[in-house]
């Protein structure tokens, strides 16, 4: 009965379990690089408070102007990066997830696969 137990859990409520865990944690990598936000705020000036608009001669507008197409170039560039890691990450995360919803209904069989190979002498540095 307690068998019986184990398999009907690890089949059906743990399983489905495992699924909705690696669900939350792609949720929450998502949320953590926030990417919806980067790609709004793609060409915002970089940590620039002052940003505004100057009054006074053309060089203050000019200097004023340049440092503002800086800082958004830079700003572009660090949310790009930031964007692509957040990509590759959520999509291994993703992978590893599904690899271990597949491996997932094996695994109380390796136990016994293991015992069938080590009665039959198959060593894995002996392939």
């Amino acid at each position: 009965m307690f068998l019986v137990g184990i398999f009907s859990w690890w089949y059906g409520s743990g399983w489905v379990a495992r699924a909705k865990a690696i669900k939350l944690s792609i949720g929450n990598m998502v949320d953590f690089f926030s990417i919806d936000i980067l790609a709004k705020t793609l060409f915002n000036p970089y940590k620039q408070i002052s940003a505004g608009s100057v009054d006074g001669p053309l060089e203050v507008k000019f200097r004023n102007f340049l440092d503002r197409t800086i800082s958004r170039f830079i700003g572009a560039m660090i949310r790009s990066f930031m964007i692509i890691v957040g990509l590759i990450i959520i999509a291994l995360q993703g992978v590893l997830g599904l690899l271990i919803l597949i491996i997932w209904p094996i695994m109380p069989l390796m136990p016994v696969i293991g015992l069938i190979l080590t009665v039959i002498g198959w060593l894995p540095w002996k392939s």
